[in-house]
C-alpha cells in the first residue's frame, strides 16, 4: 500500500461496539504503556516492530483534520517513512541530535472506542510528553490507536493518530516520536 493510497481507513469513528474482557483491556492499556516506554528508552527497533507492515503514524497540523491527503500533516508515516526517521535519529553525526533527546511519555485516560470497519480496535488516550535536548519541550493531546489482534494475543498498531493540543503552533524540529 503506498502512503498516499486514499484507500487506507484513517477514521477513528467507531462502526461497531468492542466488548472486551478486563483482562484484555489489561493487555491493551499494557501494550499503550510499553510503546510509551520504548520511545522513551530509545528502543526504536523495538518500537518499529510493534506496526503492521501497513501500518501508518499521523500526527494532523489542524484541529478536526479529517484526513491526510488535503492538508499538510505535522508527520504521516509508513514504515519506510518510520524506519528513515528511526536511522536519521540514532546516526552520530546528527547534529540535531547532539545532546541526546531524552523523553518522558505518560499515557492515560485509555479509553476502549470500539471497532472500526475492518474489526480493527479503535483506543483513545491522553498522552503528556514532555522532551529535552538542551531545552524543554511540552507536548500533550489525544491519541488514537488503531490496533489489529494478533494470532499470539497480542496487538500490532495500524494507525497511530496524534491529536496534539497545539498542532497549530509553530514548532522547531520535531524528532522525537510523539
Amino acid at each position: 500500500m503506498q502512503l498516499l493510497d486514499r484507500s487506507f481507513d484513517v477514521s477513528t469513528t467507531p462502526v461497531a461496539g468492542a466488548t472486551l474482557s478486563l483482562e484484555a483491556i489489561r493487555g491493551v492499556e499494557q501494550f499503550l504503556f510499553r510503546e510509551a516506554r520504548l520511545l522513551d528508552e530509545r528502543k526504536f527497533a523495538e518500537w518499529l516492530a510493534l506496526w503492521t507492515e501497513d501500518g501508518r503514524y499521523w500526527v494532523p497540523r489542524f484541529h478536526d483534520q479529517a484526513n491526510p491527503f488535503e492538508q499538510i500533516s505535522l508527520f504521516w508515516e509508513d514504515k519506510m517513512l518510520r524506519e528513515v526517521r528511526v536511522r536519521r535519529v540514532e546516526n552520530a553525526r546528527n547534529w540535531s541530535q547532539q545532546p541526546l533527546t531524552r523523553s518522558a511519555h505518560l499515557v492515560g485516560n485509555i479509553t476502549i472506542e470500539g471497532l472500526d470497519a475492518a474489526g480493527h480496535l479503535i483506543v483513545r488516550s491522553t498522552l503528556q510528553l514532555t522532551e529535552w535536548r538542551i531545552d524543554q519541550r511540552q507536548l500533550a493531546g489525544s491519541v488514537f490507536h488503531k490496533l489489529a489482534a494478533t494470532e499470539d494475543g497480542g496487538w500490532k498498531i495500524v494507525l497511530k493518530r496524534v491529536n496534539l493540543v497545539n498542532c497549530d503552533d509553530v514548532f522547531a524540529n520535531l524528532e522525537v516520536f510523539i
